[in-house]
């Protein structure tokens, strides 16, 4: 099967392991991966804010270079939640666009991908991943199956991080609050990493826990199913 790697704006300038993760997990599983090199933002700022007369042409652009694809796959539940909640209003279609957990276990019906970790992992399924592609217990379906991995329950889990993009820029005391929260209930779990499906996220609880000098590490799912025995 051919593959497209929509790696997003976030994941390319700042988290490029995560795509280089999808391309591990996807290649071990036999699947050929596609990254079209002109690939730019979704235009989920630019709706975000209200500038959806301007997010058209970026929308158009996608389709045009993830055309002729199999199937479209990303490491971010907010930039996917983007394309296929939106694009059918902005310009009349939506192309084959997944999460990279939900493809993994709806379209390969994978939920062993031969991965080994052996840490200890709690897991924040961030707002877009759970409320708007209903991700459910994929993501911890796929980290129970790695090999040495023990899951640790986060408390509060479903209570947002505070991120939100843009939101943690124009309300940011509110965003610092949350995020401390949720910062706070990672360590509670006395877990070494804490994962999720969103860089965005893990950039903002990270950020606090790297001041804290907590040593807890954050890493994407992606990351964790790419590592080898």
């Amino acid at each position: 099967m051919r593959v497209g790697l929509f790696l997003t704006c976030l994941n390319d300038a700042l988290f490029p392991a995560a795509g280089k993760a999808v391309v591990r997990v996807l290649e071990r599983l036999g699947h050929e991966v596609v990254f079209p090199a002109g690939q730019t933002c979704c235009g989920q700022a630019h709706f975000n804010t209200g500038y959806r007369r301007e997010c058209v042409p970026l929308a158009r652009k996608f389709l045009g270079d993830f055309a002729g694809l199999d199937h479209v796959v990303s490491p971010s539940a907010s930039c996917v939640a983007m394309v296929r909640e939106n694009y059918p209003e902005l310009v009349g279609q939506s192309p084959p666009v997944f999460e990279l957990t939900e493809f993994l276990v709806d379209v390969l019906g994978v939920t062993d991908v031969g991965a080994a970790f052996p840490h200890r992992v709690t897991y924040h399924p961030t707002c877009h991943g759970l409320r708007l592609l209903d991700l459910g217990d994929r993501p911890t379906a796929l980290l129970r199956a790695v090999r040495g991995l023990r899951l640790i329950d986060l408390p509060d889990a479903t209570h947002c991080c505070g991120f939100g993009g843009t939101f943690a820029v124009k309300n940011a005391d509110t965003s610092v609050a949350m995020g401390t929260d949720k910062a706070r209930n990672v360590l509670a779990t006395g877990a070494e990493v804490v994962a999720a499906v969103d860089n965005s996220c893990l950039m903002h609880v990270g950020g606090l826990l790297s001041r804290w000098r907590s040593g807890t590490r954050v890493m994407h799912v992606a990351e964790i199913l790419a590592s080898a025995p």
